[in-house]
């Protein structure tokens, strides 16, 4: 009945993944390519979260 009151939380990830690339970019640049690697791939695991949840709502 309510559920126009419930955030979309692939929106909430939407922004954590944007951040991640953000934080992974300045890594890249300031010559940290380890962390560079970790949080791309953090990043990574979070694209996946939101991909499994657009195919549970496209259902």
């Amino acid at each position: 009945m309510f559920s126009f009151f419930k955030k979309n939380p692939i929106k909430k990830l939407d922004k954590r993944y944007e951040a991640k690339l953000e934080q992974a970019m300045q890594a890249q640049r300031n010559g940290d390519i380890k962390g560079y690697a970790m949080i791309t791939a953090e990043a990574e695991e979070i694209k996946l979260q939101m991909l499994a949840l657009e195919k549970d709502s496209a259902k």
